[in-house]
């Protein structure tokens, strides 16, 4: 006869693994299989066979290249831009200036616009007749008849049009997540240094920043992955292979292109390619910013 406290126990420890089996069946038929099926497609040939051929097809695509450095740039500058302008207003608004939530307000705005509604947003005015020129006119950065082609431009340019645009996109979610951390700060440690004869910058670089590590590194890492995957509003923008980048040539071979019987194999490499690249970024990062070491004070 099983005891009464032993099934007790046994229904104990075995009430969480119930309630998040639905999201494991979940993940297991809409996420774990498509995955599968990706990641046997990359190294399956046509006749089924293993093979290495579609990653070297991908490689020697004419637009892979360019698509790496694109992303590259891409993610240094708009991460680093990013995360600094957030910083700064993260730090003035934990200063609850006057107005302070009304800034907030306007600045959470685009947060609530999807990818495709800013790219088409900014399509429209980036022509040449559009909006932004129009404002320049009236601003007097433009004579009558003047207009800036913002979209004929380099590559150079429109990497870095890109960036201003993801950057205002992007800054809101990342300006949260560290004023979330400033404000679950104590403020006695702060007070603390300030008595002890230290300056605000010295307060900010010794014991503010120092403890907001954690949180800083959740929000590069929450960058640092949506940078790479960065696609839909520059295909709005430019349309596919104008200014490729890697998630891109991804979406290009798998819905531009799928007529191509080698289209699915090449899609299904560039996205493991894309995936070692994030996991590579993260280790990385996390790597770099010592997220891997111990205090000692951890160790028992």
């Amino acid at each position: 006869m099983v005891d009464t406290r032993t099934l007790r126990h046994y229904r104990k420890s075995a009430a969480p693994y119930l309630l998040i089996l639905p999201v494991i069946l979940y993940y297991a038929i809409f996420w774990l299989r498509p995955v599968i099926e990706l990641v046997t497609g990359s190294f399956t040939s046509e006749q089924g066979n293993f093979t290495l051929a579609n990653f070297g097809l991908v490689v020697n695509d004419p637009l892979f290249w360019p698509a790496v450095f694109n992303t590259t740039v891409i993610v240094v500058l708009s991460v680093t831009l990013e995360f600094v302008l957030a910083l700064l207003l993260a730090f003035l608004i934990n200063a609850k200036f006057p107005g302070a939530s009304a800034f907030l307000f306007v600045a959470m705005i685009p947060m609530a616009l999807p990818a495709v509604a800013i790219g088409a947003m900014w399509q429209t005015g980036l022509t040449a007749h559009g909006w932004v020129n129009s404002l320049l006119f009236y601003l007097g950065f433009l004579e009558e008849g003047e207009k800036i082609y913002w979209l004929t431009t380099s590559t150079a340019k429109n990497l870095i049009l890109i960036i201003l645009v993801d950057a205002w996109t992007v800054i809101p979610s990342v300006m949260i997540i560290l004023l979330a951390g400033l404000q679950n700060l104590s403020e006695d440690v702060k007070e603390a240094g300030y008595v002890f004869g230290g300056g605000w910058v010295h307060v900010m670089r010794k014991i503010t920043l120092p403890l907001l590590r954690p949180t800083i590194t959740t929000a590069v890492i929450l960058r640092l992955i949506s940078a790479i995957q960065i696609w839909l509003i520059i295909v709005v923008l430019f349309g596919f292979s104008r200014l490729p980048v890697l998630v891109e040539r991804v979406v290009y071979y798998s819905e531009e292109v799928d007529n191509l019987y080698v289209a699915y194999r090449m899609a299904a490499a560039y996205t493991i390619i894309v995936t070692l690249v994030v996991s590579a970024a993260a280790v990385v990062f996390l790597q770099v910013s010592g997220a891997f070491k111990r205090n000692p004070e951890d160790i028992k």
